[in-house]
This record gives structure tokens, sequence and C-alpha cells, in this order.
């Protein structure tokens, strides 16, 4: 037998928690075929096999938190697919008769090494006519007071295995005596103390690491949000008349995330601390420009990376944003999509979000908030106008960013956005 392994996964990973089984015991898979999906802190990853073969034993179920270099199956490298039986070798899965059938002669050859009828048979159990199962699940129901006509098989053949029984016994087999009361339990809603309804629901992995993060940066980071307004008149003008031709010439929609992330990089070369992080009783000033760009996904917010973003046109950050976008929401993010950000930017206005103070990503000293677009009278000279306004929010970390330049980032910011033509020359 060939043993399947959790992988390397990352240098900062060093375990996971099966997500899903690709195969069951019995099917046929070649070298390099997915097995498994593992989920990590950060991504889902596929576990491949190494070798073609048939997959003998699953040995973690789906829920499972494994570690890398833990077997989780094993691959039979000389076997073949199991395949539905025929008529004539076919056993029978209930009783036939009321009495037990007496044997006059041997039992089929393919049969032979593991009869029903085992030393292991005791009153109470199945006899002959009983399910076929293996003597280790024979032992392990009785030991957990299964009855095997009630285990439903995952096998091809009807035959049940250990897994199977596993599967049955976890959240409500229990011993005969006590089956009633089990009933009782599943059927009633939980309810607090005082007998008020709630629903218990258990944090995904990757859930359970972005509430530990976030608890983490809070308490190891001076974090401070500065606001500010921006009137996005010019921006959406200049969208709604350029945006079919963009379009049409770029195969991607022009949006507001390309405008804002030039102008972040124009503030962050203009304010190199807002783009640094700290290592020990050193600032590290990064002089290349990784945008993350926050995108809520189905298990909770990620943030995947637009790479050099200060030197790409305003339709190439577009379209990273969408294929990183529309690889969150399919879980087809990589870990590289995921690391080495130095800056970032959320927008909680697509959610209908009028201001937030955005906690800080992992080891970065800045995040810059967008929010909901509103209409809203300010005053423009002497008089007083209808303007679309965004108010937008910077949190910084206070240990290597001071207040005047978090405010002053956010001008620049402001100022870029309000005239636009200003981010064609800040490059």
């Amino acid at each position: 037998m060939i043993n399947v392994v959790v992988p390397e996964l990352a240098e900062s990973i060093s375990e996971g928690t099966i997500a899903e089984w690709l195969k069951k015991p019995g099917e046929k898979v070649e070298q390099g075929e997915p097995i498994a999906v593992l989920e990590t802190d950060k991504v889902n990853i596929e576990v491949n096999a190494d070798s073609s073969g048939v997959i003998h034993e699953l040995l973690k179920e789906e829920g499972d938190n494994v570690l890398v270099g833990e077997t989780i199956a094993t691959l039979n490298p000389a076997g073949e697919a199991v395949e539905s039986p025929t008529p004539e070798t076919e056993e029978p899965v209930a009783p036939v008769a009321q009495e037990p059938p007496v044997q006059t002669s041997e039992p089929p050859a393919e049969h032979k090494a593991e009869p029903v009828m085992t030393e292991e048979h005791t009153p109470g159990q199945r006899p002959v006519d009983g399910p076929i199962a293996s003597p280790a699940a024979r032992k392990q129901a009785r030991e957990k007071g299964i009855d095997l006509s009630n285990v439903q098989s995952r096998d091809p053949l009807g035959r049940v295995r250990v897994e199977d029984v596993k599967v049955q016994s976890k959240p409500h087999v229990q011993p005969a005596q006590n089956l009633t009361e089990t009933a009782k339990h599943a059927s009633a809603p939980a309810t607090t103390e005082d007998g008020r309804p709630v629903e218990r629901i258990r944090m995904s992995r990757r859930r359970q690491t972005i509430a530990k993060r976030l608890v983490e940066v809070q308490h190891t980071a001076a974090m401070l949000t500065t606001f500010n307004e921006v009137d996005m008149s010019a921006v959406m003008e200049l969208r709604n008349r350029r945006k079919e031709q963009f379009l049409q010439q770029h195969d991607v929609k022009l949006g507001f995330m390309s405008f804002f992330t030039k102008a972040v990089v124009g503030a962050l070369r203009a304010f190199p601390r807002i783009n640094a992080e700290i290592q020990g009783d050193e600032m590290v000033l990064k002089k290349y420009y990784d945008i993350g760009v926050a995108v809520s996904a189905e298990e909770g917010l990620v943030v995947p990376v637009v790479r050099d973003a200060d030197k790409l046109t305003f339709a190439e950050i577009e379209r990273s944003i969408a294929e990183l976008a529309e690889k969150a929401r399919t879980n087809k993010l990589s870990l590289n999509d995921l690391q080495g950000g130095t800056f970032t930017i959320t927008n909680g206005g697509i959610f209908g979000s009028l201001a937030s103070t955005p906690i800080l990503n992992g080891s970065q000293v800045g995040i810059l908030g967008m929010h909901s677009i509103q209409n809203r009278p300010v005053a423009v000279g002497d008089k007083v106008e209808i303007r679309p306004m965004m108010y937008i929010a910077l949190s910084y970390d206070h240990r290597i960013v001071d207040g005047r330049e978090a405010v002053s980032f956010l001008v620049k910011v402001k100022e870029m956005i309000e005239d636009p033509e200003t981010l064609l020359l800040e490059g």
C-alpha cells in the first residue's frame, strides 16, 4: 500500500482541515489527480495522488484537522476500480429466511478470505444473512453498540468498513438505553439557559484565523484612524464619459478602484513610512507598491494583492482586481495571491457603509477605507451645491506614523481623486 500524506503547504502553514474527499474507497485515481480538498488558514489546497492506483482506505473524515506529513489515506497501486456486483456474487443485505441457513458447501472463493461468520460473532449480532462487514468494522460496531444493519455503506459492493461505522457513531449513536434520550435532544432546537432558541455553528478554520489575527493586530499595534471626505464629481464625470470606450478597448469595466489605487500609490510615494512595517527595532521602508484589495468571500474577508501597482495602467489594475475577486469567490486563490502586500484598500461602500474604522492587515501600518457615495449639500465658493461625496478613512500604526503624516496622506489622496488628471502626472 502507498500512503497518501498531507504535502508541504507553505512556510507559515503546518496544518489544515479536510474540507472534502473527492474520491471514495474503491475508486481509481491517476497520478497527479486530486483526492481531497484541504482547507488551510489562507486558501484551499488540493491533495493529489503521487501515483496511480485504487483508493484502499480513507483514514480521516471531512472536518478532521491534519498535520503536514500525516497519512490521510492509503492507495493500492496494483488494484482495480471496484465495479458493481453481479447477481451471481451479490450478497443479500437483509434476512431472507426466518432461520439461519445451513452451510453445506464451501463459500465462493472470493469470500473465503473473510467469511461472514467469524469467531467474533456473538448473540445479538446478525448471523450469516446479515450485511457484509470487515472484522474490524464488526468489532468497532460491537464496542459502540451499533447494529450493522443500520450502517450505511459507501462501498459499491455494500461492504461495511470501519469508516462507515465511525460516521454512524459520530453525533447520534449511543448505547441502546440512551437512544430515546438522544432522539429527544436531537429533535429539540438549541436553547439558552432561559430556554430561548439559538443556533450553534462551528467556525471554519479560515474564520478562526481571521478572528485571531484581527485581535492580534489590535493588541500589538497603536492603531488610530483619521477621516476626510472626497468630492467624487470629477471622477464620476470622467468615468461616465470614458467607460464605454474603455470597455471596448480593454474588455474590462472602468471602476473606482483603479483611481483610488493610483491615488494611494502617489500618496505612499510622498509619505513612505505608511508603506512600511516594523521588524524588531527597525522600520522597513518598502520601495515597491503591492496593494492589497479586500474582497468579501463566503468564508470571510480575504485580501489578495495587486503586485507592482505603480507600474500598471488603469486597465491592468481593473483586470487584476476582477481576476482576484473571481478567484476569491471560487476558492481558487493561491498563497502567492495573498502574501506580501504593503498597503491595503477596503471598500465597505459596496455594502452601504457610510463610515468605518478599518483594522490594519497583518504587519502593514496603513489601510484606506472607502465608503458609500452620497449626494450631500456642500459649500462651493460662496454657494451651496449638491455633490456626490464619499467619506474616506485611514487607519494607521501610530508607532511609526505620526498624525501629521496620516492626515497629509489622506489629503493627498483627496486632492488626486478630486483632480484625476494629477493621477497621470503622478504616474
